[in-house]
């Protein structure tokens, strides 16, 4: 049987991998790319037979007949020839959104509707500190400091700037210094509460952004060589939102490149508790500049990870908000059904501050929701609320872990044991990986991915590439099994309000990141361990002393219960009192 793609080959006879990416069509079917791999391995191309379909079905676990394979065979130009269309005449960017919108919610669910409304607990700021104090100090206190005159958006501004200035380089923790235009928002604000004009309780706030959130006219770099001039002609909606809530922007914070780890294209940012080690990511800059008192707060993202990880090494405090609450307009997208913006702080209650600055829908996000956050700090904790784990996840949890979960005993929450479904939870992975590769495929058929500096297997560059390879089939069921997993876990909120777990034990990063519930990352004490290699590099020295390093656990909340995470989260920090600690600069 002879067919017009055997006749009429459209590759050329020595394909190296990019040219095999570009005219292939990989992404509309794998069992095209595994041929053209059986080309390139024939002595006397192009494909010799519907047999060379075996090796697809290899790797993907089919057994066709022959009869089947010269069917398929027949009609691979077809399905190639629309790939090809669509590369070469309708070219896509990163900011091109797809047509399905994943939206968290389930049908069968009804969600607790809240107002827009935020009050902190009662608390007193005190009399102003020394400098260093102000730097440490929390974002509700700096507030109340500045709105009683005591301290000016002037003065807070030049602490974080000198700070920046002697530690930033230290730290690797931001790309981008923008001290001209920090000192004027600072001199406005200031003009601004002297007469009267308070934009709320983040005006005269310095803050840090994470560099995958556009600014206009300063640079926008997502930490990657290939995109390490960009700049972008708008700003993004939430560096709109905080500059009408009056927060001043100190600069563009750094993250590993593309959003993964802390390694980016001008070194690796550090924790500042141990700078021999990275601050993990890849919100690395914004973990990193906040626990080091570079600025009041940060605003890092979440597509697996990168909020609760680096708060966990750092000692910051980060709130992964239910997905949809924060509009994503104007920051690189990596995986448009998990992405989610979110704040790390020093304090659980700024969390919400910012918060309440940053929620609510934008047309330009079709994945964002209209949903009110409300939070009242003095009677949040009034119901009783349900604390669900599993005593498996404490079976080699630290001596910090248990003394958590007897905590939150002694408070008198209700602790109830629960046990998640035995299922094969990483599959889940199959849409990072597509969502992520098709994000970024002109990175990868242009050849630019090898710019980047991290290339192992781990790393995005082989991620992108592989992820061609994977059956468009097997991601349409991965994400039905994500709806099992959802319908999953709303059954068990049905039993608790929350879960407590361990940082990185069990499935919950997974589970919780691809389900879009919100979750907050305390750090609760200090422990002694061996610091962790930096990404990209081997493990650690083991003949290195152990050292106390920041230690946290991490709330899981239901949809939209931000605030139950918070008036829980407000008593364990209260109770732990890990804010007495702060890392150490003279050396």
């Amino acid at each position: 049987m002879t067919s017009s793609f055997t006749k009429k080959p459209k590759t050329p006879k020595a394909l190296g991998r990019r040219a095999f990416l570009t005219s292939s069509g990989a992404a509309g079917g794998l069992l095209f790319t595994a041929t053209v791999l059986a080309q390139q391995q024939a002595p006397n191309p192009p494909l010799s037979s519907p047999s060379d379909l075996n090796i697809a079905e290899k790797l993907i676990d089919l057994d066709y007949t022959d009869a089947e394979r010269s069917v398929i065979y027949e009609s691979l130009e077809g399905l190639v020839d629309r790939v090809r269309a669509r590369r070469e005449n309708a070219p896509l960017t990163n900011a091109d959104l797809p047509a399905h919108i994943f939206d968290p919610r389930l049908p069968s669910q009804d969600y607790k509707q809240q107002k827009y409304a935020v009050k902190l607990a009662a608390q007193e700021a005190g009399a102003i500190p020394s400098d260093e104090d102000i730097a440490f100090a929390p974002v509700w206190k700096q507030g109340i400091w500045l709105r009683e005159g005591r301290l000016t958006a002037n003065r807070l501004t030049d602490i974080y700037l000198q700070r920046i200035q002697k530690l930033g380089p230290k730290l690797e923790c931001f790309v981008t210094v923008t001290e001209a235009d920090a000192r004027k928002a600072a001199q406005q604000a200031d003009i601004e509460l002297r007469s009267g004009k308070d934009r709320g309780p983040l005006h005269g706030i310095p803050y840090g952004l994470k560099d995958l959130v556009d600014t206009a006219g300063i640079r926008t770099t997502w930490g990657a060589e290939p995109y390490k001039n960009r700049i972008a002609p708008t700003d993004a909606l939430v560096v709109k939102r905080l500059r009408d809530a009056g927060a001043i922007l100190l600069g563009k914070t750094t993250l590993g490149a593309l959003a993964y780890g802390d390694r980016w294209f001008g070194g690796v940012t550090r924790n500042p508790w141990d700078t021999e080690e990275g601050s993990s990511g890849s919100s690395a800059g914004s973990a990193s500049a906040t626990a080091a008192g570079l600025c009041s707060f940060a605003i890092g993202s979440e597509t697996l990870g990168s909020i609760i990880s680096p708060s966990s090494r750092c000692g910051t405090t980060g709130l992964r908000p239910t997905f949809g609450r924060i509009p994503r307009t104007g920051a690189m997208a990596l995986c448009w059904s998990l992405d989610k913006l979110g704040p790390l702080c020093r304090s659980v209650e700024d969390t919400a501050l910012i918060l309440e600055a940053l929620n609510g829908a934008d047309p330009s996000d079709p994945s964002s929701l209209e949903w009110g956050f409300s939070y009242d700090g003095p009677t949040a904790i009034g119901e009783d609320i349900k604390i669900g784990y599993d005593p498996a996840w404490f079976n080699n949890a630290t001596a910090t872990d248990k003394a958590v979960l007897g905590q939150l005993r002694s408070m008198g929450f209700t602790l109830t044991e629960i046990t998640l479904p035995d299922m094969p939870y990483s599959a889940l992975l199959t849409i990072l990986d597509v969502e992520a590769a098709a994000a970024f495929e002109d990175l990868t058929l242009s050849g630019q991915d090898d710019l980047l500096k991290w290339q192992e297997p781990q790393s995005w560059p082989n991620t992108f590439r592989s992820a061609h390879f994977i059956s468009a089939v097997e991601a349409q069921q991965v994400d039905r099994f994500r709806r099992k997993v959802m319908e999953m876990m709303a059954g068990i909120y049905e039993k608790v309000d929350m879960l407590v777990c361990p940082n990185f034990t069990g499935d919950l990063m997974v589970i919780t990141n691809f389900t879009g519930a919100p979750s907050l990352t305390i750090p609760v004490g200090m422990e002694e361990r061996q610091s962790v290699p930096r990404v990209g590099e081997p493990k650690p020295d083991t003949r290195r002393v152990k050292s106390p390093h920041p230690h946290a656990i991490t709330l899981w909340g239901n949809m939209f219960r931000e605030d139950q995470l918070l008036a829980v989260g407000r008593l364990l920090e209260e109770s732990m009192r890990f804010y007495r600690n702060r890392p150490d600069f003279s050396a």
